[in-house]
This record gives structure tokens, sequence and C-alpha cells, in this order.
């Protein structure tokens, strides 16, 4: 391909996005980056280089985070074995200080510098000034809560400004006043219903909601509210998946117009995403 056949290919991409990107531009789009796609560089720099564009082209963009798989390295070389129950970490006191630790001094200054390297104004939002919450009563896994409130001033402040947030899934304890660590799907979908933002996306390691975990080529892209149900008593939506699709369930029904399940393994995932027809993953809506 000559350099006019490849430059007429580039300007028919930019074509086929600009109606995607008249219709989006001011929109608030929430993004949640899992902790395992954040592992590798390359995936990485794909998605900071997407949430660059989207910013540069007028997307309010909102990313929450996770950092699983840091935090138990943390824990590891702090000398003790990560533990789990029901698929959430148990968090006792020495634990928490390595969670807030990790997430606010680690994982979070490196996305924002990222981001900021790439021209985009992105600054740290610690969740414990947004999000109140509660203690998990049963089972006990020690400082892990719920979100049962959500303040978005600190949010809307920086979206008006011009600001990436860029918010740890950390919260203060509406009873006690302790910090807490929160699930970041939770807290995710949390902040989306809040915001009721125009588009809610996943990013994780997996291309979407597959009905054979084993073959991507089983991959839904399509679900609405009604089709829950028969999924989940079939067995298709359990494990894991289970928390993340009824988190998505929850923004749709408070007004969330579309959530995402986007692989972050592919590149510019949000980009194909957002801006073709096709789009990639599995798009829930009502």
């Amino acid at each position: 391909m000559g350099k006019v056949d490849t430059a007429t290919a580039k300007a028919s991409v930019l074509i086929e996005a600009l109606p995607y990107i008249q219709d989006f531009n001011g929109s608030v789009v929430l993004i949640k980056l899992g902790g395992s796609v954040m592992e590798i560089e390359e995936n990485l720099d794909s998605l900071m280089d997407d949430v660059a564009f989207m910013g540069a082209v007028g997307i309010k963009v909102v990313i929450v985070h996770g950092g699983g798989k840091a935090i138990s390295r943390a824990i590891k070389e702090s000398g003790h074995e990560p533990q789990f129950v029901g698929g959430l970490r148990v968090t006792d006191e020495k634990t928490m200080e390595i969670v807030r630790h990790t997430l606010n001094n680690v994982v979070n200054p490196d996305l924002v510098s990222r981001l900021q390297k790439r021209r985009t104004n992105a600054r740290p939002l610690h969740g414990n000034w947004i999000f109140g919450a509660r203690k998990i009563a049963a089972p006990d896994r020690g400082y892990v809560g719920e979100v049962v409130s959500v303040d978005t001033r600190a949010v809307c402040e920086m979206l008006d400004a011009g600001i990436v947030p860029v918010v740890t899934p950390l919260g203060t304890g509406v009873d006690d006043a302790h910090l807490y660590n929160i699930n970041a799907d939770f807290a995710a979908a949390a902040l989306a219903k809040e915001l009721k933002v125009r588009k809610f996306a996943l990013v994780s390691d997996v291309p979407g909601l597959l009905r054979d975990p084993e073959d991507p080529a089983t991959l839904l892209s399509t679900l609405h509210l009604g089709d829950m149900e028969a999924l989940k008593a079939d067995g298709t939506i359990s494990g894991g998946m289970l928390p993340k699709i009824t988190s998505c369930e929850d923004a749709i029904r408070a007004g969330v117009r579309k959530v995402h399940l986007v692989d972050g393994r592919m590149a510019h995932s949000l980009l194909l995403e957002i801006f073709t027809r096709e789009g990639v993953g599995t798009e829930m809506l009502q």
C-alpha cells in the first residue's frame, strides 16, 4: 500500500468516527480499569492512549481503577499471604494500610502520570473523599465495605474544569469513619449510577460475557435487562461475573444508558467500542 493509499485509509477511519465524536462531545463516560489489564505495559499504554483521545475530542472521562495484583504483591512482600472469601479480599487493619498505600501512592499516581504525559489533565481523587461505606457484615472480611452514599461534587467540579478524575475504590465508614476497601466494580457502578453517565465501560482481561468461558466465539455481543435472569439460571452468568453483571444491571436501572464489558488486552478496545459501528465486547442496555 502506497503513502496515498495509507493516508486515505486513515482518513476513512476518521470519517467513520466523526458522527460518534460529534454525538459524544460533552458526554460523561466512566471507565473502570481492572487490576489485571494494568499489569501489562502494552495494554496499559493502549488504554491510556484511548483515554487521551477521548478527552481530546470533548468526552468527559472518569476513571475508577482497581489494583488487586499490586496489592497482593505488596501483601506478600510484607511477609503475609493474601486471603479471599467469596472473591473479596479479607482486609484486617494491617492489610487495610497496605491497600490504602498501594492504591493511593502507587497505582493511582502511575495512571495519573501516564495520562499527564499524554497531555491529558488528569488528577487523583481518593475514593474515601466521595464514597460513604458500610461494613459488609457476612461473611466477615474485616474492613471490606459496600457503597451506601456517593458525593459527586468533587467529580463534577473536576469534569467542569476539564480534568479527568482518577478514583481509588476506597470509602469512609458512615458509622465509624474508618477507611474501607471496596470492590472496584461496585465502586465504579455506584459512581456511574449517581452521575448517570452516558456510557459505563468495565475494562478487564476477558472478551465480554461468554456462553462458554473457554470459547471466545461464544461472545454475547448484546444483552438486554430482560435476558439476565435466564442467563443466571442456566449458569452463563456465574462466579466472578455474577456480581459484575448485577452491578451493571443496577447502573442501567438507575439511568446509565449503556454498559460495556471491554477486553483491555485488545489494542484500542475503548476506541473501537465507542467510535465504530461494530464495537467490541458485550453491550448491556435496557
